[in-house]
């Protein structure tokens, strides 16, 4: 056997030729100058900059979670006397359509009801909570929870 008999045990597929008519010649599909079409060229992903900067924006701290937490809509039981009739019902969403709560993202928030002020109608209160001094005005008053 000579050298010029040898023959590949398996041939290759498709050979690449650098030629003008080949797959990757002359840029080699890196496109023409420029950073990118430069050996050893490394690029940041832009989202990764916005990453690191999220601590600083929110703000370090006790309070760096606050802009993630869940925001909750408050009103006195002195506004509730002025907005609803005896025998309301007062939830979130007739909160909003009286305009003492407003969507937060587009969305109801909860909603707290703190013990500010007197109640003297008896009101239905669904979906709401309540502080200590407003629960026991409004049962005092003959309102329900549920």
């Amino acid at each position: 056997m000579q050298l010029h008999q040898l023959k590949p045990k398996t041939p290759q597929k498709d050979r690449r030729y650098v030629g003008r008519g080949g797959k990757r010649g002359k840029t080699a599909g890196r496109g023409t100058k420029g950073q990118k079409a430069r050996a050893g060229a490394k690029f940041r992903p832009e989202i990764r900059d916005t990453i690191k900067r999220l601590p600083k924006l929110r703000g370090l701290g006790k309070n760096s979670n606050k802009g993630f937490q869940n925001r909750i809509g408050v009103t006195n039981l002195e506004v509730l006397e002025l907005a609803f009739k005896a025998g309301d019902i007062v939830s979130p969403s007739t909160l909003q359509k009286a305009r003492l709560i407003r969507r937060v993202k587009g969305e109801l928030p909860a909603v707290k009801i703190l013990g500010t002020g007197e109640i003297t109608k008896k009101l239905i209160f669904e979906n709401c909570q309540f502080s200590g001094s407003a629960k026991e005005k409004i049962e005092k008053a003959g309102g329900t929870i549920k």
